[in-house]
């Protein structure tokens, strides 16, 4: 059955038609205008076309044997048809199942810039394009990339074979006449370079970007994508397989966010939005397209950039207030992972250096030289950090924090000192860091997160640092635990993002109890109680919301298929309603948890270092680490488990799974949690005396809480329909809830007042302006607990965003 789909509604389209061609590497040359919020600059594309791609991955093993696995294997190059028409674009992408239609857009490419030389007289701005992969015609190929709120400038072929020495690329028998061939073979024979030749490679990348223009090509925009084409290349292979694209940013575009810091300074930074990047330049976003990338940033000298990048970049004076930075990515990761932040952010250093300190920080950085293979790797080839022996016995990357000025103090007290204990706990439970270093950034206080992970940097809402270590030290370790399970190893589908969210949410325990240095007792009680809370919060989040939108599969069988040309769309990936749900966080937690137990802690965590070391630097389905995983559960433990059960009852369905269904709740002998037991039985006696008996009895003597005990004793209470204002005077005064941290501190707020009286309560409350945040449609610093960033982990990396269904739970104080 055909679905007609309306990019404005649920699902988001993703246009790409990456089957076609394929960009293996990105070169942006951008600059930052904060008076007009604009960035603007060039950004130049490399390709390799369909055929070469699967020519080159024909002969490696393949790493995943499913027979749904076949969908992941390129095609051979497909003809685009382009008859002229009207001024409405669709775009047929052959998938059967599915049409998108972009319904009756004015053409406004002639008013924004957004055209070629001659392209109106030439029809293709008023065209209606579709793709033929029948090739029936003889039409110009079309290259589509994704692209939303941009200005197009102008788009040219970049004529690489004038780049100085680029003719070491070539056979000498190839170089008598310069051609489009010619061109696509030295991009070809640049993109193929051995990895140890990284530097090298990126140089050419450079001289490559900077090369002169061969021809300006015709272009046109609509609400999702650019599509461009030249005249007379009716294949992906007579494409140009290098072009430049020139653009500017709009200030409304959802991919950035123009604000001000805590210390009143402008900055901007890219969101995360469920459209990721394509607002920040066009790409191909498609998780697919995973590429290298290196980029060029201009700033006032007063400005810091941070980025994705493998190297700790130091800024360029380019002239007399104005500063240069560059980075650089060797590891092939989808575009949808470049990250970027520019602000007058400042370096926090440690007050002290201690000889551990010292000997930590050294770097361990990769050279041609260097690498000891010890292992082999079933990804496309890049220098990878588990083949170099050095970097596998690292247990602390090299690390940095930024933050506004007026917040150093406080990341000096508390994110300094976590960091390397939560660095090498994760490294004593997965291995090798895949990535060499590591920026951690306190974003501005409008950032809708508790966190957000992407490559070489993490972004860290202002909010962990006010539950000191408690609060802090588990945010971090979930965001380290992306490193792995949503960078290193993403899902090739991106509504299956339990496979980043679930396994950083189960991870992040057992990050922190090694971090602690835990007793094996004490670590369990504490994973108990955390499990404990999340149950209550899978209830809630079950009861209170949609039941498709329970789903953690929800494409199902046809999870990680593409129509014919690559394009596909993201389920339920535009509904607004999704970035309020934390259900791909709970029930993929508990579907881990679930495993883990079948097969042990010591079994488990010996088949994810197993599972890590065979799956990074690829993308994944839900079946290739179920398949591997039961693979090593001895058959007498998994008599009633297979992959198609585990959909069933845990991926495809709503509600709550069914193996969770009559067990005993999470929880029920830690004794952690019978303690906050006891001492809800306390309250709900105190609650229920009458007013005058109370003065005469003797009052209840109440338990010192830990933060967690005190969140679920919170939950208990509020699930009361009534507490009287004595027993809510009481608590307060018992607990300080005034002086406690986010968490506890809205759960609180909630039940007192109204929001607009916790809003005065706040502005009074010391503790609580320091959480302050600047949203619009919501009272200042009320926002839910963790959400997704992005449809499927790359980067949907984040947690919290603001709602204003079921207000009166789930509602934390973040700012």
């Amino acid at each position: 059955m055909e679905i007609k789909l309306d990019p404005s509604r649920d699902d988001l389209p993703l246009m790409a038609n990456t089957s076609h061609m394929l960009v293996k590497h990105y070169v942006l040359d951008l600059e930052v205008d904060f008076e007009s919020r604009i960035i603007e600059g060039t950004i130049v594309l490399f390709f390799e076309d369909g055929s070469r791609f699967r020519k080159q991955t024909s002969s490696t093993k393949e790493t995943c044997q499913l027979a749904s696995n076949k969908a992941y294997k390129f095609r051979t190059p497909e003809l685009c048809h382009i008859p002229v028409t009207n001024a409405r674009t669709t775009f047929n992408v052959g998938y059967s199942d599915f049409v998108i239609c972009d319904k009756g857009e004015e053409d406004t490419s002639d008013k924004d810039g957004n055209h070629d030389n001659q392209e109106q007289a030439s029809g293709i701005s008023s065209s209606k394009y579709c793709c033929d992969t029948e090739n029936h015609g003889r039409e110009d190929f079309l290259l589509v990339l994704d692209c939303c709120d941009l200005s197009v400038l102008k788009v040219e072929e970049v004529d690489v074979a004038a780049v100085p020495g680029i003719e070491k690329f070539i056979r000498p028998s190839k170089l008598t006449t310069v051609s489009e061939e010619l061109r696509n073979e030295i991009v070809h024979e640049l993109v193929t370079l051995p990895a140890v030749h990284w530097r090298k490679q990126l140089d050419y990348f450079v001289r490559c970007s900077q090369a002169p223009s061969c021809g300006e090509l015709f272009f046109d925009t609509d609400t999702w994508s650019l599509q461009i084409r030249k005249t007379g290349a009716q294949t992906a292979t007579d494409f140009p397989h290098a072009i430049r694209i020139s653009y500017k940013t709009k200030p409304e575009g959802q991919s950035v966010t123009w604000t001000s810091d805590q210390s009143g300074r402008p900055c901007v930074y890219t969101m995360g939005s469920p459209i990721n990047n394509r607002a920040l330049f066009p790409c191909q976003e498609p998780p697919v397209a995973m590429s290298t990338w290196q980029a060029t940033v201009r700033a006032a000298a007063s400005f810091v950039v941070l980025m994705s990048g493998e190297n700790s970049a130091k800024p360029t004076q380019l002239h007399e207030g104005c500063s240069s930075w560059h980075y650089y990515v060797t590891m092939p990761m989808p575009a949808s992972t470049f990250t970027i932040a520019v602000g007058c952010w400042t370096e926090v250093v440690p007050k002290k250096w201690s000889s551990n300190d010292l000997m930590i920080e050294r770097p361990f950085p990769l050279s041609e030289t260097d690498c000891r293979y010890v292992g082999v790797c079933s990804h496309m080839e890049y220098p990878c950090r588990f083949q170099n022996a050095a970097a596998t016995t690292q247990k602390v990357i090299p690390h940095r924090v930024f933050a506004p000025g007026c917040l150093k103090g406080v990341c000096q007290e508390i994110l300094l000192r976590l960091l390397p204990p939560c660095l090498s706990a994760a490294h004593s439970v997965l291995g090798s860091h895949p990535f060499s270093r590591l920026d951690i950034l306190i974003v501005p206080a409008n950032f809708s997160s508790l966190g957000m992970a992407s490559p070489h940097i993490i972004f860290l809402s202002q909010s962990t640092l006010t539950g000191r270590s408690h609060l802090c030290g588990p945010r971090l370790c979930h965001e380290i635990a992306h490193t792995w399970f949503g960078l290193a190893i993403g899902a090739r589908d991106w509504t299956e993002e339990w496979l980043s969210e679930g396994f950083a949410t189960h991870l992040e325990d057992v990050f922190w109890a090694e971090a602690q240095q835990l007793a094996p007792h004490d670590a369990e009680e504490q994973r108990e109680l955390r499990a404990c809370l999340r149950w209550h919060r899978l209830r809630d989040e079950l009861r209170n919301s949609p039941e498709e939108m329970q789903v953690l599969r929800p494409s199902k069988e046809k999870t990680g298929h593409v129509s014919d040309s690559g394009a596909s769309v993201v389920k339920h990936g535009l509904n607004p309603e999704k970035n309020f749900m934390q259900v791909h966080y709970l029930k993929g937690y508990f579907l881990l948890r679930f495993l883990a137990r079948r097969l042990g802690d010591k079994t488990y965590f010996s088949f994810l270092r197993k599972f890590v070391h065979k799956f990074h630097g690829q993308l994944i389905l839900s079946q290739d680490f179920l398949q591997m995983l039961l693979e090593n559960i001895p058959e007498e433990k998994r008599p009633d488990l297979s992959v198609e059960n585990i959909f069933q009852d845990w991926l495809e369905s709503s509600g709550i799974p069914k193996p969770l269904q009559g067990a005993r709740p999470p929880g029920a002998d830690c004794g952690l949690v019978r303690r906050v037991d006891a001492e809800v039985t306390k309250w709900m006696r105190l609650n229920q005396r009458p007013r005058k008996r109370r003065r005469r009895e003797e009052e209840e003597v109440f338990e010192k809480l830990l933060p967690d005990q005190l969140v679920l004793l919170l939950e208990h209470l509020l699930e009361e329909k009534t507490l009287s204002r004595p027993t809510l005077q009481t608590l307060q005064r018992t607990y300080c809830l005034h002086e406690q941290d986010a968490e506890a501190l809205g759960l609180t707020l909630q039940k007192l007042m109204s929001e607009q009286t916790a809003c005065k309560w706040m502005s009074k409350t010391p503790s609580a302006k320091s959480w302050h945040g600047d949203v619009p449609g919501c009272p200042r610093g009320l926002i839910t607990r963790p959400a997704s960033r992005s449809p499927g982990g790359h980067p949907a990396l984040s947690e919290g965003t603001i709602t204003e269904r079921n207000p009166m739970r789930n509602l934390v104080l973040l700012f």
